[in-house]
């Protein structure tokens, strides 16, 4: 996604894990948001009819349906409240809890686009943390 010409990074997804738009998928509108492999990826797609269909016919792909929709507005929400309330260094030691392997997978920069920081800014936070260990 970007906004006002940076790009931002709302979500790492890791494996097994479920990524959609939900709001354009439900409206069945454009998205203004991109979803981008890092890696070798399997991809999936299920279009609006089709998920209706597997809902209708499979009462457990509604159950299961449900609770990833649940589960990706938890996410969400954790990262909004986290956006506003934490710091730099608090979302940053969040992001290495959350996702201790991706830190390893991916570029500085892309974790800084992540936590809402500049890639600039995320090395002196790096140096912080580790100035205190």
């Amino acid at each position: 996604m970007r906004f006002r010409g940076v790009e931002t990074i709302l979500l790492f997804a890791v494996e097994d894990w479920w990524v959609s738009d939900l709001t354009s998928f439900a409206d069945r509108k454009p998205s203004n948001l991109f979803i981008e492999t890092i890696e070798d990826s399997e991809l999936l797609t299920l279009d609006f009819a089709g998920k209706n269909r597997l809902l209708e016919k499979i009462p457990a792909f509604e159950h299961m349906y449900r609770l990833l929709v649940q589960r990706s507005l938890g996410v969400l929400q954790q990262r909004f409240y986290s956006t506003i309330s934490e710091t730099a260094e608090e979302r940053y030691k969040q992001f290495l809890e959350k996702y201790p392997l991706v830190a390893q997978r991916v570029p500085q920069h892309q974790i800084a686009r992540y936590i809402g920081v500049s890639p600039e800014f995320l090395s002196k936070v790096r140096s912080g943390l580790f100035k205190k260990h």
